[in-house]
């Protein structure tokens, strides 16, 4: 099976000064990954450095699929711009777009396709400000889906929405993950939940990179040594 997204002895970071270095990595069809850390180690630039955002400053990425999905930790709307939240995931489809013509009708009937998957179809014309925090996540993760990804990659999707919110953006991913085989990379600080709902999961922090199972990394005996952890205090976590 060939992976959708494989780096090798990857470096990711910013003006020539890398964040983190040595990854090696292959996203598989149907893989679920966390990507966690300290705050301030690099996970968000691992993130965009897989998704393509931020080049390599060594070692190289491919992805074999252009069918990626990305949602942004969270998104701000001009409130005196009173876009509804079919539109906004109509904005998924705007790749498509040639010269002045509009969006296709087939494109449009998928916006609603997408909407009525994250179980927001009846709010299609409500205002997206109006929104609570964790339906606008919803609605961003529809307009994601736009591209019918084959990878999705979340950043904190969850952060900053209530329990119940939290519990079903994770449903929804892991319904995405399971019934379509969608491969689903999340990066998230919320490790409790991480926990119950990722396979693997991609520990960064010091500049490294390091990947074991969801439940010995993120197991509850585990988690303070982790937060302090060195290469040391991980033994027996494999070392990408």
């Amino acid at each position: 099976m060939t992976a959708l997204i494989t780096a090798e002895r990857a470096a990711f970071g910013y003006h020539k000064l890398p964040v983190v270095i040595g990854v090696d990595l292959a996203v598989e069809r149907g893989d679920f990954l966390g990507i966690v850390g300290p705050n301030g180690a690099g996970k968000t630039t691992l993130f965009r450095g897989l998704l393509g955002l931020v080049p390599p400053l060594a070692g190289r990425v491919v992805r074999s699929t252009r069918a990626v999905g990305y949602v942004p930790q969270r998104e701000t709307l001009d409130p005196i711009y009173p876009v509804t939240a079919e539109e906004v995931v109509q904005m998924g489809a705007f790749g498509e777009l040639r010269g002045w013509r509009g969006l296709t009708r087939e494109a449009r009937a998928r916006a609603r396709s997408c909407l009525e998957k994250v179980g927001l179809y009846e709010r299609r014309t409500s205002a997206f400000s109006s929104l609570s925090g964790g339906q606008r996540q919803r609605v961003l993760i529809a307009r994601a889906l736009m591209v019918e990804p084959e990878v999705l990659l979340l950043d904190e999707p969850t952060s900053g929405v209530d329990r119940a919110a939290q519990a079903r953006i994770l449903e929804l991913l892991v319904e995405l993950n399971r019934s379509r085989g969608m491969a689903v990379l999340l990066v998230s600080h919320q490790l409790s939940m991480v926990r119950e709902t990722v396979q693997r999961v991609l520990w960064v922090a010091e500049g490294r990179v390091r990947l074991g199972s969801a439940a010995q990394m993120l197991a509850p005996e585990n988690l303070d040594r982790f937060y302090g952890a060195t290469g040391s205090a991980l033994a027996g976590v494999e070392d990408i």
